[in-house]
């Protein structure tokens, strides 16, 4: 009989614990993909902005030579990501294709002016950087006009921003619902044991001797819980790769292991301090308190 109520008790304990620890894993699970969305959202910015450019129209009468100093000046420049020259018949083939027909049939000459097409690296893709750049490359001869689209340049940093505003204040919101929930899951362990932290704190015990045990025990459960967000942050990842075909351009190895790291480190921290004032609160009650709770 007693064999069996000790194993009773066991098996209560086991799914009580599974239990904990699987609400954390879902816990972590979502604040993982929170931090992997601003990852994401980080590196979709660069990747747009990256593709923000403008073009250098040149002169009829650049020289070879003149041109060749000044795609390696830009090449060379703090803030350019590439420069590409492209010649008169170039320019003429890209319109042809575009279409349809040649337009040096019509005119009777090519209407086309050659060009450096230039992508700037993300940190400069800004309007007030462009006027400045704009500034310096008019001092050049052989440049005749710098063309860019300052509305669209425009649009895409407030869209920007005002994304990464948002997944701020959603990473805000979703911390605090967090740190509530795993509260609250690791609260009703402590509950169940109030009474032994009773007996405890009678015989002597320090706080601190007490609280070890439980912060010790919900840390290796949010190590438990953080593996099993990891795997799941995986499979949700593993899914996206195989559905969406340029998905892999945003995500690296160095990012998926940050974010790991994140969810481990949140799920020691998350743990541990919600163990700390789970177990406080029954160390300062009294005993008569303690049925009331």
């Amino acid at each position: 009989m007693n064999n069996k109520a000790s194993f009773s008790r066991r098996i209560s304990f086991l799914n009580a614990r599974m239990t904990s620890t699987l609400s954390v894993s879902l816990v972590l699970f979502i604040l993982g993909i929170m931090v992997l969305m601003g990852f994401l959202a980080t590196n979709l910015s660069r990747h747009v902005k990256e593709n923000i450019g403008f073009s250098i129209i040149l002169n009829e009468s650049a020289g070879e030579r003149q041109v060749h100093q000044l795609q390696r000046m830009l090449e060379r420049s703090d803030y350019v990501k590439a420069a590409q020259y492209i010649s008169k018949e170039d320019a003429l083939k890209e319109v042809m294709i575009e279409l349809g027909e040649n337009p040096e049939d019509v005119l009777g000459v090519n209407p086309m002016q050659s060009s450096i097409e230039v992508k700037l690296k993300a940190d400069y893709a800004n309007t007030d950087s462009l006027a400045v750049i704009e500034k310096k490359l008019r001092d050049q001869v052989i440049v005749s006009e710098i063309m860019y689209q300052k509305d669209l340049i425009q649009s895409v940093n407030d869209n920007m921003s005002r994304i990464g505003l948002i997944l701020l204040a959603l990473a805000v919101v979703l911390m605090i619902i967090s740190f509530a929930l795993i509260s609250n899951t690791i609260r009703l362990g402590a509950y169940s044991k109030r009474f032994l932290i009773h007996t405890m704190k009678l015989v002597g015990a320090t706080p601190a001797f007490i609280r070890r045990p439980f912060i010790v025990s919900n840390i290796i459960n949010g190590i438990i819980a953080s593996v099993i967000a990891m795997l799941l942050l995986s499979g949700c990842v593993y899914y996206l790769m195989t559905e969406m075909e340029n998905f892999t351009t945003l995500l690296s190895v160095p990012m998926m292991l940050l974010v790991f790291l994140t969810v481990l480190v949140l799920g020691i921290i998350l743990s541990a301090v919600s163990a700390y004032w789970a177990v406080n609160r029954y160390i300062r009650m009294d005993r008569d308190d303690l049925y009331y709770v």
